[in-house]
């Protein structure tokens, strides 16, 4: 079973921090918490403006994204594990809870992530080797955009063949 290679050093927070930003509906980080910034190692104004995916790991799969994106812009809330780098290229995992916020019209206006420590027992037995093989996937054709559908579908045949969703799949772990 693969895993994936990470350089750097993990970063860990304490169960009971929760990490928090908002974003509006182009990802520019709209607000952080005093513990994102400590766990990512960016002060707020230098994430303030910012695209959310300023924390973004180059070992996590882009399919992952599209499924956070498919979730949250249809105005479904979203789970998942997600592999994030800090300022000084070290990493962190995180159980994020993504959302969409509303204004009074029910219009959605930007996003909402609590992002919890992980068990590292799921990231280790199951996530890291699922992800390295969707990157795996992803990185064969020459196309990135080829490359995340042909990720991305290969998750959906493991959702398949477990006959469950991904919502089923993360609250199953």
């Amino acid at each position: 079973m693969s895993h994936l290679h990470l350089s750097g050093q993990e970063i860990t927070f304490p169960p009971d921090e929760i990490i928090v930003s908002k974003t509006d509906t182009k990802g520019l980080i709209t607000y952080t918490n005093s513990t994102f910034c400590k766990v990512s190692g960016y002060t707020e104004k230098e994430l303030l403006g910012q695209p959310h995916n300023i924390i973004r790991h180059a070992a996590m799969p882009r399919c992952v994204f599209k499924l956070v994106w498919d979730y949250v812009q249809t105005g479904r809330e979203m789970f998942g594990y997600l592999l994030n780098k800090t300022k000084d290229n070290d990493y962190y995992w995180v159980l994020a809870h993504i959302t969409p916020s509303y204004d009074k019209d029910h219009t959605i206006i930007g996003y909402h992530s609590n992002r919890r420590v992980t068990d590292q027992k799921i990231v280790n037995g199951i996530i890291s080797p699922l992800y390295a093989k969707l990157l795996e996937i992803e990185q064969s054709p020459s196309n990135r955009k080829d490359g995340m559908m042909l990720g991305y579908q290969h998750l959906l045949e493991i959702l398949e063949t477990k006959g469950m969703d991904y919502d089923e799949f993360i609250l199953s772990l």
